[in-house]
This record gives C-alpha cells, sequence and structure tokens, in this order.
C-alpha cells in the first residue's frame, strides 16, 4: 500500500486497489491478507464483496482513497477488523461492536448451543425459563438464546454503562426483550435475583497475567482489559463467583460457564467444593475443553 502514500496522484481502480492492499497486508504477516483487504474496502466503498468483483474496474475517488487509506492505517496498527467495521457475526446473526465490548468468538457459540439444547430436552414444557447472563457485553450471548427459545426470560447484567448501552442496541436491532442491569456480578446481588433463575450462563474473564503478556496486539491493546483478566491464573472470577452462583438459582438450576482449554479441572472442583454436582465438559470443535455445565441441588 506504499505506492497508495507515494503516488498520490495515480488514478487507481478498484481492483488495483484491492490487490494492492491484499500485498501490503500480506507482507506484513497479517492472517487472512485478502479477506481483510476486502472487508475494508466493502466497508469503505459501501459494496459488498460480490461488488468489489462486479465493479473491479470502477476508478475510485479522491475522497475514497482517502477513506481506505484511513482504514487500512487502523488495521495496520492491529486494531481488529470487527472494530474497524463496527460489527461482528455470532450465531449467525449481525452484532455492532465497539472497544466498549468484547468481541464475540466462534468458541463461545458452544455456550450458546448447549444452553439451548438444555433449554429444549428439559425444560420444553415451562412457561418462562429464567436466564441470566453475566457479563454482557454486545449482548450476543443472550440475544443468541432469546432468538433460538421462546419461553425464555433474559436478563444480562455487566459492570459496563458503556456496554449494556451497545447491547441495548443489539437488542433493539434483534427485536428481542433482554433485561439489561448494571452491576458488579461479584459483589453481591439485589434481593430481587435471589434463587430467581434457571440458568446462569457467563463467558467470563479467564485470562492469567502471563498469558495476557503474550496475547496478540489486537487484544492486548485493544480489548476490554476486564474482559480478559482474572488473577494469577485466570481462575479468580470462577473462585469469586462460586459463593455467589448459589443465590441466584432455584433448587435444580444450571451454571454454564466458558472456561480455558486448561481449566476443566480447576473450575469442577472449585464449584463441587461449593456444592454443585451433575458436572459435564463440553469440547469445542478444535477438541478443547471449551464449555462446562454444573448444578444446584441443594435446597
Amino acid at each position: 500500500m506504499s505506492q497508495v502514500s507515494v503516488e498520490k496522484n495515480k488514478k487507481w481502480r478498484l481492483i488495483e486497489l484491492l490487490n494492492t492492499t491484499t500485498d501490503y497486508l500480506s507482507e506484513r504477516e497479517f492472517e487472512d491478507a485478502r479477506l481483510n483487504a476486502e472487508r475494508l474496502l466493502s466497508h469503505a466503498l459501501g459494496l459488498s464483496r460480490v461488488e468489489l468483483y462486479t465493479n473491479f474496474d470502477k476508478p475510485l475517488t479522491a475522497d475514497e482513497l482517502n477513506v481506505c487509506r484511513a482504514l487500512l492505517k487502523r488495521r495496520m496498527a492491529h486494531e481488529p477488523l470487527q472494530y474497524i467495521l463496527g460489527e461482528t457475526e455470532f450465531y449467525s446473526l449481525p452484532f455492532k461492536v465497539t472497544q466498549d465490548v468484547f468481541i464475540p468468538r466462534p468458541e463461545t457459540e458452544l455456550l450458546v448451543e448447549k444452553v439451548i439444547e438444555h433449554c429444549s430436552a428439559q425444560y420444553a414444557d415451562q412457561t418462562d425459563i429464567q436466564i441470566v447472563d453475566v457479563g454482557a457485553g454486545s449482548g450476543n450471548i443472550a440475544i443468541s438464546i432469546a432468538k433460538n427459545i421462546e419461553n425464555t426470560i433474559l436478563t444480562a447484567v455487566d459492570i459496563s454503562r458503556d456496554a449494556l448501552k451497545i447491547a441495548y442496541g443489539n437488542a433493539q436491532a434483534h427485536e428481542v426483550d433482554v433485561k439489561l442491569k448494571e452491576l458488579d456480578a461479584l459483589k453481591p446481588w439485589p434481593a430481587e435475583y435471589s434463587r430467581a433463575f434457571d440458568f446462569v450462563v457467563c463467558n467470563p474473564p479467564y485470562i492469567g497475567f502471563s498469558e495476557y503478556e503474550s496475547l496478540q496486539p489486537e487484544i492486548k491493546n485493544y480489548e476490554p482489559k476486564i474482559s480478559l483478566l482474572s488473577g494469577n491464573d485466570g481462575l479468580d472470577f470462577y473462585r469469586k463467583f462460586a459463593n455467589i452462583a448459589p443465590t441466584l438459582l432455584k433448587q435444580g438450576g444450571y451454571v454454564f460457564f466458558e472456561i480455558g482449554e486448561r481449566q476443566a479441572a480447576s473450575v469442577k472442583n472449585i464449584y463441587a467444593d461449593c456444592g454443585f454436582s451433575g458436572i459435564s465438559i463440553y469440547n469445542d470443535l478444535a477438541g478443547k475443553n471449551r464449555v462446562i455445565k454444573m448444578q444446584w441441588a441443594r435446597n
């Protein structure tokens, strides 16, 4: 893309800019360079990816080039593509995202899938399934569940007011009713939530300090630290929440967590010691431990 910067008087055609942008990103070892180039130019020019090729000979105006350059500059600083575009896809649904929220990941779809499966199998005859999503972020988990299971009442909580604004916008866009609440999930919850839920669902922070330092710059420099870090070993949230979860669940209710690939045994032990049973662990498509389900069967 250095040519784009130097040859400012050059008349660029769309295909030339696309190819040059791809080469520039590839030379600097960005993964999926062609896809990145297509998405950036599609966003900048208001075209679909298919339309980039059906309009390949389109001459670009100076204003269009400036927009393309600005977006590429952000990507070159390792800003995640999702933040640049302002949206991402999760569970086949589009979600608006900003730097106020953690970017939804494909592996988290397993968490949603298992909750939906369990609701369908065990709670199909229950009029209202009460579910709370802890750490709502963009609202992707709560909204995806609400879109797929009709007899649910979804509550989503987050410590960040800015995150909840994003979640609210996404819920409105998908026309689902999710009750949003600003609170610190690791402090005592309001009395109205006592023994209120059939399911507690959560994708918590689970990265330890040493692992955090080795993360790619897209994550470490841009995504909310509070959504990632959880003490020296990545288990602080699980430990602290273990005493709170029973206060939220109805008798026989379930907790569904996303977990790090090496955390299954530790999380299982923490919650078994607190009285949870019926513990199941599920692997993602890469064969890694990703979701844990536990039941609260005490009175």
